[in-house]
């Protein structure tokens, strides 16, 4: 008996500590083609060694990197996307952080997509850190105002690990250059492929996925542009349910 009881203690213990654990800023980039007669947006089957959603497809993103934010960008983020981003950070709001998540969303879909956010420019020997190295080789510098801030969603609490994920748009036309191989080098994404949205949500994708999936074909289906000024949909758990909120 003593045996279970301890074993209920460490369990109830494991619980407590996960519930407490404190949502990582991540970013993810829905990418639309916009070339043919329907838009198609781009995903990836994540390789099955990965702990977090094996095999299932997914944007390109991941959570921010202390350097993302200091990275020059050619344009800077709308200031209404801006202003949603500072809103939503509750009492550690600063612009460096938002330009974090923006950047994060174009660094990942190089590292797992092979695709290059950004224009061309004479003079991008501001971006000196490795994990930008390619942009800097390539002479590109990351566009923020190419992208447009319209999702978020939390993990619920319970999991080993935990993200805030603000989600982000932008057109194929964003990308200046795509990597010969077809795919990213971190090689964390396989299969990656360009399909309409509904066909994009009967592939093997997490529910939180197909969600946000379609509220970016309700986005463009009224804001075909994406001019700035969009709301933006917040997915979460409140009082032990998941709600969705629009800001």
């Amino acid at each position: 008996m003593a045996v279970n009881t301890s074993k209920q203690e460490a369990n109830a213990a494991d619980k407590q500590r996960a519930a407490r654990i404190r949502p990582r800023d991540a970013a993810s980039l829905l990418l639309i083609d916009r070339s043919g007669s329907e838009l198609r947006i781009l995903l990836g089957k994540r390789h099955m060694r990965h702990v977090f959603m094996p095999g299932k497809f997914v944007f390109p993103g991941g959570r921010t990197e202390v350097f993302d934010g200091r990275v020059s960008a050619f344009s800077e983020l709308a200031e209404a996307d801006r202003t949603k981003l500072l809103g939503g950070m509750g009492s550690r709001p600063s612009v460096q952080r938002c330009r974090a998540l923006a950047l994060a969303a174009i660094r990942e879909t190089y590292e797992e997509a092979g695709l290059l956010l950004g224009r061309r420019h004479d003079d991008p020997s501001r971006i000196k850190h490795p994990d930008w190295a390619a942009f800097s080789e390539r002479r590109i510098v990351p566009d923020l105002s190419m992208l447009r801030y319209f999702a978020r969603a939390t993990t619920p609490p319970g999991g080993s690990r935990r993200f805030d994920t603000r989600f982000f748009l932008a057109f194929r036309d964003a990308v200046a250059e795509i990597l010969p191989e077809a795919t990213g080098p971190s090689q964390e994404l396989e299969e990656l492929c360009w399909l309409p949205f509904a066909q994009a949500t009967r592939l093997d994708i997490p529910e939180i996925t197909r969600l946000i999936i379609r509220e970016a074909e309700t986005l463009l289906g009224s804001n075909p542009s994406l001019a700035p000024g969009n709301p933006v949909i917040q997915y979460r758990m409140k009082y032990g349910r998941f709600v969705r909120e629009v800001f």
